[in-house]
């Protein structure tokens, strides 16, 4: 799997964490394992760009998807390939970009009450499953996709639960989450709302999901 984490936000984040955490959500999803995954982290003033020349909303948002080869998990069609796909050994694809706003989590963390960790890995998962093809436009898709990554959240921090008083933030996966449950507004309510720009997001033509917030 290879995901590049590209900071420019100006706010120390720990990079392999987030690596691991978008890692363990594309093995618990199955998504083909030489898929390739991009997170870029940025400030304000850039995230509010983007945030106007893709949803035409002005200020910045907390978290960007923007979608590229629309791959997507088994359920859902995709079986490690494209959507709709049925090859027996499909090449892997570019799944896109997560674009993140440190500084929005950080505010949101401190509402929400929880670590910023906490709140960027909430924000990360989000952009993730919007470039699987989730949204929450409807209570149906709302409930379908906060539940699920309810449970990819519990199943990451179960794996990563420190055995011996150090955090393990490569620890191991576990069997990938149903879709069945209820969703929630984890940590911010109706937040990560990526309203992702599109599908063409190789030249950003596309536009972005807006996430959580």
């Amino acid at each position: 799997m290879s995901i590049d984490i590209a900071n420019e936000s100006g706010v120390d984040v720990g990079e392999a964490g987030l690596a691991a955490l978008a890692r363990h959500v594309l093995d618990q999803m199955r998504i083909h394992p030489l898929a390739e995954l991009s997170v870029l982290l940025v400030d304000e003033n850039a995230m509010a760009d983007l945030h106007q020349r893709w949803m035409g909303e002005p200020g910045p948002t907390d978290v960007l998807a923007f979608p590229m080869d629309e791959l997507r998990p088994p359920h859902l069609g995709g079986g490690y390939g494209k959507a709709g796909g049925h090859d027996l050994d499909p090449e892997p694809g570019l799944l896109g970009d997560v674009v993140l706003c440190p500084q929005i989590a950080v505010r949101q963390a401190e509402v929400a009450g929880h670590r910023t960790e906490d709140e960027i890995e909430l924000l990360c998962t989000h952009g993730i499953l919007h470039l699987l093809g989730y949204d929450h436009a409807n209570p149906s898709e709302h409930a379908t996709m906060f539940g699920l990554q309810e449970r990819l959240l519990a199943s990451w921090h179960a794996a990563s639960a420190p055995a011996d008083g150090v955090s393990g933030a490569d620890g191991p996966s576990t069997d990938g989450p149903g879709t069945d449950g209820p969703g929630t507004d984890s940590p911010g309510t109706d937040r990560p709302g990526t309203d992702s720009p599109g599908t063409d997001s190789s030249n950003k033509d596309g536009g972005g999901q807006e996430g959580p917030g």
